[in-house]
């Protein structure tokens, strides 16, 4: 899953060498935190949130295989 994410994040921004991804570890959740450049911030949200829904929701499918909870925090 963490590379699903590594791949999305670094084909939307401009600086993909600055995209880190700490993924948390929980029972029944898994955290994953998406830090991108302060310039790259925007692109991964999208316009009206919507870049950052759909990769949510491709997480949120991804994850029903492994019975887990996926949640994704992007920070800048």
């Amino acid at each position: 899953m963490k590379e699903l994410i590594e791949h999305i994040a670094k084909s939307l921004v401009d600086f993909p060498e600055m995209v880190q991804i700490k993924e948390i570890l929980g029972e029944r959740t898994t955290v994953f935190e998406l830090r991108v450049g302060s310039g790259d911030l925007g692109k991964i949200i999208g316009k009206e949130g919507r870049t950052a829904k759909a990769i949510r929701i491709i997480i949120t499918a991804a994850s029903m295989k492994s019975g887990k909870r996926a949640v994704l925090e992007i920070l800048e």
